[in-house]
């Protein structure tokens, strides 16, 4: 099985494990507020559907995907709400008809793509494996958002190592979206698998070194818990200063999550990331 494919048979798995979530919830539960400001679960599963769409679009009809950047650019702070709150308007078995449809079709495009395709998308071109990890990580972190909104517990799972891997390639990125010197020297990341398999990037003498779960290591790069509870150490200044600025997504920096006791209004909370947040460097 080639890379993209087992990608792509995560991306399925990770799916359908959001799906088990959603799919018997009552119209009210929909409409529950979600870590992300004034985005409900409706909003969480419209725009992964809105991007599924988009994504089908750069694979099969490129030069029309076209069209859709141009509307981002016209539009870049608000493309994104503006895609969630159209989904979000419909009854949610629609909405749920629609998230499945195009996940689905997505994955069979991507699987039937020539070796070595490249597909036009809001930032630079993506691969075959770089479009699927992509939207494997969406999924996962908006189905976190889905998570926290009901109260569950997620079981990690081996599906982790491609959001990791993504984090750890998207450091320099984290810095120069704050505007900050990109370090120069290799860092070393160690992360303990769901399964306590150990997960090793870089050297393994580097000065600078992350260490912990990998499943905080998922919930720092995306945005999803704060730094302060998680189980992360950092070794050396610049790993330091990574764990407080780490984005596993393009664009932006966002706001990230409030530690746990910080009083309500203090932060706007969870950032979303936008289509246009295609990791950089992966896969």
């Amino acid at each position: 099985m080639s890379d993209a494919g087992a990608v792509l048979d995560d991306l399925v798995g990770e799916s359908a494990e959001l799906d088990l979530l959603v799919a018997e919830l009552d119209r009210g539960q929909w409409a529950l507020a979600t870590p992300a400001p004034r985005w409900t679960i409706a909003h969480q599963i419209a725009h992964l559907a809105w991007t599924d769409r988009a994504a089908l679009l750069a694979v099969t009809e490129p030069d029309a995907f076209g069209a859709e950047v141009e509307k981002a650019l016209a539009a870049p702070g608000t493309f994104v709400d503006d895609g969630a709150e159209e989904g979000a308007g419909l009854d949610p078995a629609v909405l749920l008809d629609h998230w499945r449809d195009g996940r689905e079709r997505l994955q069979r495009a991507l699987r039937t793509a020539p070796a070595g395709a490249r597909f036009p998308w809001y930032g630079p071109p993506m691969s075959t494996a770089s479009m699927a990890t992509g939207r494997l990580m969406e999924t996962w972190a908006h189905g976190q958002d889905v998570a926290d909104a009901l109260g569950v517990r997620r079981a990690p799972t081996a599906r982790l190592r491609h959001v990791a891997r993504i984090g750890v390639r998207a450091r320099g990125f984290a810095f120069g979206a704050r505007g900050l010197a990109v370090p120069g020297e290799e860092f070393r990341v160690e992360l303990t698998a769901p399964d306590g398999e150990l997960w090793e990037y870089g050297p393994a003498d580097a000065v600078q070194r992350v260490t912990g779960p990998a499943l905080d290591f998922c919930l720092l790069v995306t945005q999803r818990a704060h730094r302060d509870d998680l189980a992360l150490r950092a070794t050396g200044a610049d790993a330091d200063r990574w764990l407080d600025i780490a984005q596993a997504f393009a664009g932006p920096p966002g706001t990230g999550r409030a530690a746990k006791g910080t009083p309500k209004g203090a932060t706007e909370g969870a950032a979303k990331d936008a289509p246009k947040d295609a990791p950089k460097g992966a896969v």
